[in-house]
């Protein structure tokens, strides 16, 4: 249960979150924004399809793993396709400072500089989240990786009172305020200029969009919270789309993300600035998708290759192979299946290849054995 401040914030953004109903336009506090007038989509059609077979459709489950806390095996391992395992790295803190509910982690990204960013949206407000930074550095050095509970435990006090190592974890942890962050799945790093971006999708209900118009939205990385906003429609030929559900970038500032409108995956690829937003439909549709529920989307900085990430699916391809009329084969592609079954949020990389898989139940950060 939250505190009586936070439930004081609660309400006050409940009651933004209510009038917001009746407005296209998501409710912030002293928040710039840019309305771009012209389309945000510059090249919508003429695709071709790509029977991309190596990847597979994996359905999500019907009911997700939960591992026990003081489970000793926490793996992700992969069971079909390309050979990998990830293994436990941080057991994330929950519940959260002041007892804030951190339980429903929806994003990640990291930085250059060794800094998590993880979203959090609790699940008894709607559209409203916050994010929370972590310092690698310092968590690694507290050898946080093999005490577990202890990390998720770190604002738990212990007869009245927090610990030294509780303390010392704490340090290396900054909270952000509580936000409109609408779905929350989209936060990513942008290599090129270091900052934080994510779409702020508010939905009606899960995966129905409140309107047509897209929000990207700047987030400052010092108060963790959106300093300023873009407005646009992705619209061409009649035709609107809706984006927002995952967003990443590549080392030269390139934005990415992928839908499912029925005949495949979509890739676009753009251009995020301080004001205007464009993007492109790449001309190759993938006729396999990795799974059931678009969760997220990443970016690997040395083998340079984008990933799909669905539940207890994981499809990865060159970026540069876009380019174009795109390039892209079947053997250009990877994929993995996995087990067990837990909910995968996201991917995100920092300066190698080895990637960070966020899942939930609980929150939970896991890396892999190799490059992948």
């Amino acid at each position: 249960m939250e505190n009586r401040n936070e439930k004081m914030i609660i309400g006050l953004i409940g009651l933004a979150l209510g009038i917001g109903l009746f407005t296209t336009t998501p409710v912030f506090a002293k928040l710039k924004t840019y309305y771009q007038k012209s389309s945000a989509l510059t090249s919508y059609g003429g695709t071709r399809k790509l029977n991309n077979s190596t990847v597979h459709f994996v359905k999500v489950p019907k009911k997700y793993t939960w591992i026990s806390d003081s489970a000793t095996d926490r793996r992700v391992y992969s069971t079909k396709g390309k050979k990998v395992t990830f293994n436990s790295r941080y057991l994330l803190p929950y519940p959260g400072k002041n007892n804030q509910r951190w339980g429903n982690s929806q994003a990640i990204a990291i930085s250059k500089s060794g800094f998590m960013y993880i979203v959090y949206c609790p699940t008894n407000l709607k559209n409203t989240g916050r994010i929370v930074r972590y310092d690698l550095d310092k968590l690694d050095a507290l050898d946080v990786k093999n005490h577990p509970q202890e990390f998720q435990n770190t604002y738990v006090k212990k007869n009245g009172a927090y610990t030294a190592q509780q303390l010392a974890h704490q340090k290396a942890i900054k909270v952000g305020p509580l936000f409109t962050t609408g779905h929350g799945s989209s936060l990513a790093y942008n290599r090129k200029n270091r900052g934080l971006y994510m779409w702020i999708d508010r939905e009606k209900k899960a995966r129905v969009p409140v309107s047509k118009w897209g929000y990207i939205a700047h987030i400052n990385v010092k108060t963790l919270k959106p300093d300023r906003q873009i407005r646009f429609k992705l619209k061409k030929k009649g035709t609107w789309l809706n984006g927002g559900h995952n967003l990443t970038f590549d080392n030269y500032g390139n934005a990415y993300f992928w839908t499912n409108p029925g005949n495949g995956v979509n890739v676009f690829k753009g251009k995020i600035s301080h004001s205007k937003v464009k993007f492109r439909q790449t001309k190759q549709v993938f006729k396999h998708l990795p799974g059931t529920r678009i969760q997220g989307m990443g970016y690997n900085p040395i083998r340079k290759r984008l990933m799909l990430v669905s539940d207890d699916s994981l499809a990865s391809f060159s970026s540069s192979k876009l380019n174009g009329r795109g390039h892209l084969t079947n053997v250009n592609f990877n994929w993995s299946a996995f087990a067990p079954k837990r909910e995968f949020e996201g991917v995100a990389y920092g300066n190698s290849s080895r990637a960070y898989l966020l899942v939930n139940h609980n929150p939970e950060v896991l890396v892999s054995d190799r490059s992948y």
